[in-house]
């Protein structure tokens, strides 16, 4: 069965850190981009992190700059967000994304976690 299952969310106060992991099973993790989504109540979903898989280069959002990091680990199929410097508007569910372009017409395979709950407050 194909699963991408989040784990670490929680309550932190401003300024804190949390670290997310992506666990991933049923496909073949090293041949998929990897990233994170979010989504707070009542907004659009807005992208966060990236990380090529051919590259290794990683790709974030504005405001996530410099206080988050996403990392992966091919052999134990995980995948990890570092976010530091939390601020009350990083308060979302955050989604494990895993994607890959499967023919020339760049058709593409996209997977995704139930997502887990980010809180930020004081």
């Amino acid at each position: 069965e194909v699963q991408l299952v989040e784990s670490g969310g929680g309550w932190v106060q401003p300024g804190g850190s949390l670290r997310l992991s992506c666990a991933a099973s049923g496909f073949t993790f090293s041949s998929y981009n990897m990233g994170w989504v979010r989504q707070a109540h009542g907004k659009e979903r807005e992208f966060v992190a990236v990380l090529r898989r051919t590259t290794g280069n990683t790709y974030y959002g504005d405001s996530m700059k410099g206080r988050f990091t996403i990392s992966r680990d091919n052999a134990g199929n995980t995948m990890y967000l570092e976010m530091n410097k939390l601020k009350p508007e990083d308060t979302a569910e955050y989604y494990c994304n895993a994607d890959r372009v499967v023919n020339v017409e760049g058709a593409k395979i996209e997977l995704w976690g139930q997502g887990t709950l980010v809180t930020v407050s004081s």
